[in-house]
């Protein structure tokens, strides 16, 4: 038999991925609002304080769920094997699909037999694609168009978890979030805020294109929105901070409030491209140049959400945590 969901303060929550920079600050949130939070963790030595754990090991197929899965009602799951510019596994789509299709199947069908309420699932914004063009904005409606290993991996995941929840009753929750920001960041936006600190000049001023962001307070406070409401169950939603920018007001706006002004001169985009090819890096010149917004509407009308934190106060923040701990 399936448990029902209650106000927040009365479910006991499992939470995979739970020592990564989004995890973390999503078991801090549960917590601080009365959850209880269990923390799904590879082994005995991850930096877990204060919450409950439980062991898993790797997650895949053959993961055994039993003890983690335990008088829980909600499932958020955040572990994957993630994205990476250069991939030097052997076989990529089978090491993605072993950990983010399979892995996450395995454990949606343990949870339904558990009788697990509701499963927020974490996918990605490059599910849709990886640009938009014009004016246009990615949303809920569009056919799903994954350009690598890692998008095709979840959008596999996507369509395994409705099928189970068709099979099983369990209440599946789909979030593709676009680039995630806040204290802990890692990867590309941490690259960029060094980059900053050191005063390197970049030739960036040129770019006219707009992204969506969402900051780590949002995104967290939305999978939160996401486990509880009942207008959330079988649906899929993109999220974002509600305010589009380009990569040289980011830049910008990051540098002063690091106290260190971006150095932005002009240069042809045209260039840029050609030097990405030339040094086999075009992802990295693509993602800097191309426009990817999303439309966030539906959530917002659906669980009458609204994002906590303004992009001004995402930027802020993380520029503030980035001075204190390499400042």
């Amino acid at each position: 038999m399936t448990k029902s969901l209650t106000e927040e303060g009365k479910n006991r929550c499992l939470v995979t991925g739970a020592t990564g920079f989004v995890g973390t600050a999503l078991c801090a949130e549960l917590l601080a609002r009365g959850f209880a939070v269990r923390a799904a963790v590879r082994s005995e030595d991850s930096p877990i304080e204060n919450r409950e754990m439980a062991v898993v090991g790797a997650i895949d197929g053959e993961t055994d769920w039993n003890e983690a899965l335990r008088d829980v009602d909600v499932v958020i799951h955040l572990a994957a094997r993630v994205h990476v510019m250069s991939d030097k596994a052997a076989d990529p789509l089978s090491e993605f699909l072993a950990v983010n299709l399979h892995g996450t199947a395995n454990l949606a069908r343990q949870a339904a037999r558990a009788g697990v309420k509701r499963f927020v699932y974490v996918s990605s914004i490059k599910v849709n694609g990886e640009q938009t063009t014009g004016t246009g904005a990615f949303s809920e409606a569009d056919q799903a168009d994954p350009q690598d290993p890692y998008a095709a991996s979840k959008w596999e995941a996507e369509q395994a978890l409705h099928r189970i929840a068709a099979e099983t009753g369990l209440e599946v929750v789909v979030v593709r979030p676009p680039l995630v920001y806040g204290a802990g960041v890692k990867g590309n936006f941490v690259a960029m805020l060094d980059v900053l600190a050191r005063g390197i000049p970049l030739p960036l001023a040129s770019v006219h294109n707009l992204r969506s962001l969402i900051y780590v307070g949002n995104l967290v406070d939305a999978l939160i929105a996401c486990a509880l409401h009942s207008g959330a169950a079988g649906q899929t939603y993109v999220v974002s901070d509600g305010e589009d920018i380009s990569t040289p007001d980011l830049l910008r706006r990051l540098g002063e409030a690091m106290g260190h002004p971006a150095r932005l001169f002009p240069c042809p985009p045209a260039a840029l491209k050609t030097v990405g090819r030339l040094t086999g890096r075009s992802g990295q010149i693509e993602r800097l140049l191309g426009a990817l917004r999303v439309d966030g509407g539906k959530i917002r009308r659906d669980l009458s959400w609204t994002p906590p934190y303004a992009l001004q106060q995402g930027l802020q923040a993380t520029a503030a945590w980035y001075r204190h701990t390499f400042l």
